[in-house]
């Protein structure tokens, strides 16, 4: 019975040792197929031509193709529920901004999704910061003047957005709590109009991202006061953050990053993790990132959860505070 027992008992840890092996020879050969990356918006915009510009260099470290597959609707959320849905296995990742990762969720009601608990981070790509504007006719030559401008004159001054909900309505509402002003906000569909109007001084203040908000700067169409970051940008080298003209702590940009479904494996997640910190490295790409208007900013997989924790309240925050809900 003991030469049985000691004969199963060796099969048993030979087939242990056999799986554990396999197991290892898996997670080696990943990725053995071409990885699918899924953005919820069209083709064409700075997303996409972030998509494209990690994807070429993403597929040379993997080994192999990288797709991006569009899923445009509801503000991204449609991609999002497509990636959600996915088999938790690194082959389907989420290309996303600002407003999908944590805007969304506390903006509609019934988003089937939770960034915090559907998904599992990879990592963050980029920042994009944001300059905050006047008319020309504004009598505020900086930050401080504004806001004491605004003081003055509560509920009088407009600003501009691209849309209920968004980034450029969100700033600014951070904005006011931060500065204790009364701003109104007027919703416009699309950054174009918002700007033909900031222009024309029908509103008179507005916060747009870094490439658009400095082109008109430098043509003197309008006037950027500061900009949103912890550092200067050197789209505006002269202009001062916010934080460097008096409002202690205020740090607000938006943000891409990658995501796979919950429950990627550990071992699957640092392989890409790992690779995107390669591509990220690279010069060309971080030279290339900044010509398109977006601050190279990697964290690996466990840094962006922790950044994506923390900067999820900040936004529902927000959201609440300008008292949008949409269904």
């Amino acid at each position: 019975m003991k030469k049985i027992f000691r004969t199963c008992l060796a099969g048993l840890m030979a087939g242990a040792g056999l799986l554990m092996s396999m197991g290892t020879q898996a997670a080696d050969a990943f990725p053995s197929k071409p990885i699918r990356i899924v953005m919820g918006f069209p083709a064409g915009g700075p997303l996409d031509q972030h998509a494209r510009l990690l994807t070429d260099k993403l597929q040379g470290i993997l080994g192999q193709p990288v797709v991006v597959d569009y899923k445009p609707g509801a503000g991204g959320s449609v991609g999002a529920q497509d990636v959600m849905r996915s088999p938790a296995d690194g082959y389907t990742l989420m290309l996303a901004n600002t407003g999908v990762m944590v805007i969304n969720p506390a903006l509609y009601s019934k988003l089937p999704y939770s960034t915090l608990k559907d998904f599992t981070p990879i990592a963050r790509t980029a920042m994009q910061p944001l300059a905050l504007l006047v008319n020309n006719k504004v009598p505020a030559k900086n930050l401080p003047e504004f806001i004491a401008y605004a003081k003055a004159n509560p509920g009088k001054i407009n600003f501009g957005s691209a849309g209920n909900g968004g980034i450029s309505h969100l700033v600014p509402e951070m904005f006011k709590s931060a500065a204790g002003v009364d701003l109104v906000h007027i919703p416009y569909k699309g950054s174009a109009p918002a700007f033909t109007d900031l222009i024309g001084g029908q509103v008179q203040f507005m916060a747009e991202s870094i490439p658009q908000a400095a082109a008109y700067h430098k043509q003197g169409k309008v006037r950027a006061l500061a900009v949103t970051s912890k550092e200067r940008n050197p789209a505006l080298p002269e202009v001062p953050t916010a934080i460097e003209s008096g409002l202690k702590g205020f740090e607000v940009v938006g943000f891409y990053g990658f995501l796979a479904p919950a429950n990627t494996p550990k071992d699957v997640v640092a392989k890409l993790s790992s690779a995107f910190g390669q591509v990220m490295n690279m010069a060309d790409v971080r030279g290339r990132m900044v010509e398109q208007g977006a601050d190279p900013a990697f964290l690996d997989s466990e840094a962006f959860g922790k950044f994506l924790a923390a900067e999820t309240p900040r936004w529902a925050a927000a959201v609440k505070a300008s008292g949008t809900k949409l269904d």
